[in-house]
């Protein structure tokens, strides 16, 4: 678990519009614990403190937004074997700037923008021969349609989209700009 500033406590209660009897209900823990903890009086044991950020944590994963209230339905994709051509075109008629490459209906990879340019500079006397296979990175991370904005915050952090899937089935795609969008 990582360390956590113990004034967190307090303001994460007020979001979730606990009292401290609540939160202390939740956390199996005292209600004074809480009001001192808060008041800056008492630093709780290792195991008091996880106890009481597990149950903000649980009240956080309920109200935050999920994957599928968050992702794109409108999902295109490139082909294993695809010309690169091709796939630029597509990219700019769409207005979008990564694009998921399958192989025989499985997600086997990503085309960036980014993945492009690398590639075309590497070889640019070749850049006409380029199929899809040639410029893809790594597949991107895959999600439930019930994960949260947390979760999908910190894959975004090193990845430029995340997919979401129901039982193998890719239903919705979500990129930095889809997040930053549910941001008030």
């Amino acid at each position: 678990m990582n360390f956590r500033d113990l004034t967190e406590i307090k303001q994460l209660r007020r979001k979730y519009h606990l009292n401290q009897k609540e939160l202390a209900q939740r956390a199996e823990v005292s209600q004074s614990l809480i009001a001192k903890v808060e008041a800056g009086k008492v630093e709780p044991s290792y195991s008091k403190a996880k106890l009481i950020f597990e149950a903000l944590d649980q009240l956080r994963e309920k109200e935050e937004a999920k994957a599928k209230d968050i992702m794109n339905k409108k999902i295109s994709f490139a082909e294993m074997g695809e010309p690169l051509k091709e796939i630029i075109k597509a990219m700019k008629s769409k207005g979008i700037s990564q694009l998921p490459v399958l192989s025989k209906e499985k997600i086997c990879g990503i085309i960036t923008e980014g993945s492009i340019l690398r590639k075309m500079l590497e070889q640019p006397e070749k850049s006409n021969l380029f199929k899809a296979e040639d410029v893809m990175e790594e597949a991107p991370p895959i999600v439930t349609l019930n994960s949260g904005f947390h979760t999908i915050s910190v894959l975004l952090r090193d990845h430029p989209i995340v997919l979401v899937a129901e039982r193998g089935d890719i239903k919705g795609i979500i990129s930095k700009s889809d997040l930053l969008g549910r941001i008030e």
